[in-house]
């Protein structure tokens, strides 16, 4: 599957060493095998949110470089292979992503498919279990749409932290971040984390009884430069007092 010039499964950045929190990007970049070409979309669609989750790596590198911890985060397209979905989820590949088709996914076989979960899904839930020893917490940073499918009017959720065992992180994040940061918080939305629909937080975090959240940072908030900063600030302030 993957090439001697194709990007490898995982990019990590910071003090990986460093004991403490580490970050996740799951949803970090929009590459693609040159062995599936272009998946038959425009570059204009790989871009949008259905081809990765657009600022999730700025503000996972901001907030790295700010605490001095580790980020791992996976380049490739989740059209590729979405890597926080688990085995036999729909959208794990696939054929038609929010409305549009994805004619590079569009009858896959089940050996295809192994091909794609096998060089890039789990080297890279491997890589980042390599890096867990040590670790104290786990954030994996997301980014959601404005709006939802069919409407003009904004989500009201700016920021949304995810956890479904009330963690000592979680905890820390719901109660700290709604006072430093000027937007609207809110736990566990606008998704939940469920078995069905999620890797990183159900197989690495809670087995091993790891302080964890998922972060769903509102798109439009972080398009820009000032925006990552103005997030990773909060972000970064609620951290280091979770790492005292």
């Amino acid at each position: 599957m993957l090439q001697q010039s194709d990007p490898g499964p995982s990019v990590t950045g910071g003090d990986i060493g460093a004991r403490g929190l580490i970050l996740t990007c799951e949803h970090a970049g929009t590459a693609i095998p040159q062995a599936l070409g272009d998946l038959g979309l425009a570059q204009a669609d790989l871009l949008d949110h259905i081809g990765w989750d657009p600022g999730a790596l700025a503000v996972t590198r901001a907030l790295s470089d700010t605490l001095s911890v580790p980020f791992i985060a996976q380049p490739y397209s989740r059209l590729v292979i979405d890597c926080n979905r688990p085995h036999g989820a729909p959208d794990l590949v696939p054929d038609l992503a929010d409305t549009r088709s994805v004619p590079g996914n569009a009858g896959l076989s089940g050996a295809e498919l192994t091909d794609r979960w096998d060089a890039i899904h789990q080297p890279f839930h491997a890589d980042l279990a390599a890096l867990l020893p040590g670790k104290t917490a786990l954030a994996s940073i997301h980014s959601f749409t404005p709006h939802r499918r069919g409407d003009n009017v904004p989500r009201a959720v700016q920021i949304g932290i995810l956890a479904r065992d009330d963690n000592a992180l979680f905890r820390h994040l719901m109660r700290r971040l709604p006072q430093v940061f000027d937007g609207t918080v809110a736990a566990n939305a606008p998704y939940e984390i469920e078995d069905a629909s999620d890797y990183t937080i159900p197989v690495h975090a809670e087995p091993r009884g790891l302080p964890h959240a998922l972060i769903e940072i509102r798109s439009d908030l972080i398009a820009d430069a000032p925006g990552v900063a103005r997030i990773a600030r909060a972000l970064a302030t609620v951290f280091k007092e979770f790492a005292r």
